[in-house]
């Protein structure tokens, strides 16, 4: 994808793994908005696309899981928030492994957002996406209320 290296976000998912727990591999796609609307509307029955999902491996043989990510989205969020979208996938990957080490920001009492939080301070990457839907953007970040909006549906 244009403005993203594999390589630097096959060492950020290496970097990851130290410190979120995940027995097997961790597959990353990204993908178009058209595919991420077909998929949430399949396993979320949200017929829209959205800027990450997570899908467990379960039992399936060697694999943790995978992290679906919308380049469109990313790119948008990226350029509204006043980053790279290479830092926006990396917030995503985030979010999409804890969601495979069993965390849910819905009903946890913050938990999952506390470790976000931490994690991202240490990686030294920008806001959360669950400070994001929980904090009211600045006036420069206007244009972004539309893609919080999404999250925010996402978190119901």
């Amino acid at each position: 994808m244009a403005g993203v290296s594999d390589l630097t976000l096959a060492r950020f998912v290496s970097r990851l793994r130290k410190t979120i727990p995940l027995q097997g591999l961790v597959n990353v796609v990204i993908t178009t908005n058209s595919e991420m609307k077909r998929l949430n509307g399949q396993f979320r029955g949200k017929h829209e696309p959205t800027d990450v999902l997570s899908f467990p491996g379960g039992e399936v043989g060697g694999l943790a899981g995978e992290i679906v990510i919308s380049h469109e989205i990313a790119k948008d969020n990226a350029g509204q928030l006043g980053h790279s979208i290479t830092e926006e996938i990396k917030i995503l990957i985030l979010h999409g492994m804890l969601h495979l080490a069993g965390y849910d920001h819905q009903d946890d009492n913050g938990k999952m957002a506390r470790r976000e939080h931490n994690l991202r301070k240490a990686l030294r990457l920008p806001d959360a996406l669950i400070e994001r839907s929980t904090t009211e953007p600045r006036t420069t970040l206007r244009r972004a209320k539309t893609n919080l909006g999404r999250l925010r549906e996402m978190q119901r």
